[in-house]
């Protein structure tokens, strides 16, 4: 079962990497159909299917690279549903005593819906609701898999540092925060606004005045979302938004390490503290790199794989104050 799991933590990250990959060169769109491509279960290969496939699709001319990526991504996601649900199986089959049993079940109708939210991105023409929602679920799906590794996990701390269970909530508050970031960079990154602003520390010109709150965070009527539907300044505002809470994330990150590091005698928590740090520090500075080097194919997707993997910090020392102290 440990091994189960571990297998797909592994395959969730590439996923989440696969999908921020697929995003970020336009792929999005790269199959305009689901779940085959242009019919079929793979790309086509030769010119009759090709132009069979351009006549079945007008709108979307084939572009073989770019239906691959897409295909790709789907490919390794079915595996990781067909993992959670063997994970489910084996659960039910051969539990051991205490182990979870609510979690693998969560997994497998949260894993059907992200399945339902990448059918949605396809057949809504990459509406950034969905986009957003299939982005986050991703995400959720990588946790609750590490949530469930950790439980399956049966070493406690040594001396249980009871003085720390007052940083339990602090920590929970700092999950929701990176939560909350998370959405706020898929947002921004569904709408295409991550060029929006293209100087650092604050975007150009006289930004302040031209904020659209409402019109940023408000779905346009389209009929396809590709390359965004928002105007200069609504996207611009989605961009500023991000930077704010990036900031808001950086400094209260930073002070919950900083307690958590000063205040506890358990190297555990300590250590975490430590890698919480590195991390946030990490995706702060490829942030950065996204503007001041013009969104970098390998930069933004690390920049999402990071953000996966502050997530999993927040997750585990979470964990770890309200479980094992």
């Amino acid at each position: 079962m440990k091994k189960l799991v571990l297998a797909s933590i592994l395959l969730a990250i590439v996923v989440i990497v696969l999908g921020a990959f697929t995003r970020l060169t336009d792929a999005g769109l790269g199959c305009p159909d689901w779940p085959g491509c242009y019919g079929h279960l793979t790309v086509p290969q030769d010119e009759e299917l090709i132009k069979a496939a351009e006549q079945a699709f007008p709108e979307r001319p084939f572009e073989a690279h770019k239906a691959w990526y897409e295909m790709i991504h789907r490919y390794f996601a079915g595996a990781l549903g067909l993992f959670i649900l063997a994970i489910f199986i084996f659960s039910m089959v051969k539990r051991n005593y205490n182990d979870p049993l609510k979690l693998p079940f969560f997994l497998l109708c949260l894993v059907t819906f992200q399945a339902a939210l990448g059918m949605w991105t396809v057949t809504l023409n990459l509406l950034p609701v969905v986009v957003m929602g299939h982005l986050l679920g991703g995400f959720s799906v990588l946790a609750c898999l590490y949530l469930l590794r950790l439980r399956l996990e049966k070493e406690r701390i040594p001396g249980g540092d009871h003085r720390m269970l007052k940083y339990a909530k602090f920590a929970a508050i700092g999950l929701v925060v990176v939560v909350c970031q998370i959405a706020l960079g898929g947002w921004t990154s569904a709408n295409y606004a991550a060029l929006a602003c293209t100087e650092f520390p604050l975007c150009e010109g006289e930004w302040y005045q031209n904020i659209d709150i409402v019109g940023a965070f408000s779905v346009p009527d389209a009929v396809n979302y590709e390359f965004g539907a928002h105007d200069y300044h609504e996207r611009m505002t989605m961009h500023v938004a991000h930077r704010l809470g990036a900031v808001i994330t950086f400094v209260y990150l930073c002070w919950l390490s900083l307690k958590l590091y000063t205040n506890a005698s358990s190297g555990t928590i300590k250590s975490q503290a430590v890698t919480l740090v590195l991390v946030l520090g990490a995706q702060v500075l490829l942030g950065v790199s996204n503007v001041v080097f013009s969104l970098p194919l390998a930069v933004a997707v690390l920049h999402n794989a990071v953000g996966a993997g502050l997530l999993l910090v927040m997750v585990k020392l979470c964990y770890t104050l309200y479980r094992k102290v």
